[in-house]
């Protein structure tokens, strides 16, 4: 009961900090504002073919193209690369800011255990992620209200799990990153680097062999996101981010621990 109520204190005192920056309400906006940007250019651009279609007298092929298959699943797939820029950005301070103003030393030899400390930032991070996830639910709503049949329901449900588990992997990286410096930009690009580097190892995975290539496919991030984001759940993917989420959390404690020896 301690640990918990340890790790929401933990969680409570960053999200305040986080919230009474500006930072976090640029994120915001920023996340929405391009995510908001590729609905509308995808919208206008699925409004085209259709009316091309109509004009060609070719309603049959006008009624195969759906609200799923070109407007969610392209803006999915560009909200993950949102989300590729911004978490750095969230993340960069939960640890950074903490040893660049000597917080840090108060804060592990508090009787707060580290796997608290850890957990808390991170389920900061987490609630975060949830706000970022939820204002852009304006946009199948819009679909879902306006939309002429409207996108079906299950393929947005599972692409924004996998969203949330993607984004998620992202939150515990950038952490790990930010235990490693007390410049925050530092901690930014450390970050960026690294998810970036999930991002596309799987690209050669073609070229790279039977072996290796399998290697690479599993170690892609985006890789194990494409089923969710064509509306199927498989339980592989969900133990690939919560294995990946882990080891980051792991390894950041790991990071802090060595604070404490110095």
């Amino acid at each position: 009961m301690k640990a918990l109520t340890d790790i929401f204190h933990v969680a409570g005192k960053d999200l305040r900090a986080l919230f009474v920056s500006p930072v976090a309400y640029v994120v915001l906006t920023g996340y929405v504002v391009l995510s908001g940007w590729f609905f509308f250019n995808l919208l206008v651009q699925f409004n085209r073919m259709i009316s091309m279609y109509e004009m060609v007298r070719r309603p049959d092929v006008a009624s195969m193209l759906n609200l799923n298959e070109m407007v969610m699943l392209p803006l999915l797939y560009n909200m993950t690369i949102v989300l590729l820029l911004m978490v750095p950005l969230i993340t960069m301070r939960l640890f950074a800011e903490e040893k660049k103003l000597r917080t840090d030393e108060l804060l592990l030899t508090s009787p707060i255990s580290v796997n608290s400390i850890v957990l808390g930032k991170y389920l900061a991070a987490l609630v975060f992620l949830d706000v970022m996830l939820a204002l852009t639910l304006i946009y199948p709503a819009i679909l879902f209200q306006y939309g002429q049949p409207a996108p079906e329901l299950g393929p947005i449900v599972a692409g924004y799990i996998g969203l949330f588990f993607l984004g998620a992997a992202f939150m515990a990286v950038g952490i790990f990153a930010s235990s490693l410096t007390e410049n925050q930009i530092v901690a930014a690009v450390i970050s960026f680097v690294t998810l970036l580097l999930f991002f596309v190892i799987g690209w050669p995975a073609e070229t790279a062999g039977p072996i290796l290539g399998k290697v690479l496919q599993y170690l892609s991030l985006i890789d194990h996101f494409t089923d969710f984001s064509k509306g199927l759940l498989d339980g592989q993917h969900v133990v690939y981010f919560v294995t990946f989420i882990l080891f980051a959390l792991f390894l950041t404690k790991r990071s802090i621990e060595s604070m404490r020896w110095r």
